[in-house]
């Protein structure tokens, strides 16, 4: 059993029925945890289309939230600061994001791995975009 944070490029995969969807149903048949952090849900309900309202609840509602607390947030911030000494900017959500998924010893499963090069983060690459099998 693992913890899978599942971020939002995976999501919004999942909730257009794209392929995360299928990928999702297979953790929980395995016996997974799939998590997310508030930031996810933020930006998740700040950019979803009219009418996905409930789907979007639906989702969110089956995935363990995790916590974003001091450490989480002393993590992002030194990711941050180090990262910004070599010349390499990394958003605060981004940061606050991989700090929730290693708070819960989960893989970070994203469209964009690029975005998380933070040491002690597993990231997990969910290509976005693909068609669902069951499409």
């Amino acid at each position: 059993m693992a913890a899978i944070l599942l971020d939002t490029t995976v999501l919004i995969d999942a909730l257009r029925g794209r392929s995360a969807a299928d990928r999702i149903r297979s953790l929980r048949h395995r016996g997974d945890s799939p998590f997310t952090s508030a930031i996810n849900v933020e930006e998740l309900s700040r950019g979803i289309k009219k009418g996905e309202e409930k789907a979007l609840t639906r989702l969110l509602r089956g995935l363990r939230v995790a916590p974003l607390g001091f450490e989480e947030g002393r993590q992002a911030g030194e990711w941050r600061r180090r990262h910004a000494a070599r010349g390499i900017t990394l958003s605060q959500a981004d940061c606050l994001i991989a700090a929730a998924a290693l708070s819960v010893d989960a893989i970070l499963a994203t469209g964009n791995p690029k975005d998380f090069p933070m040491r002690g983060v597993r990231v997990d690459h969910w290509p976005v975009g693909e068609q669902s099998h069951l499409t």
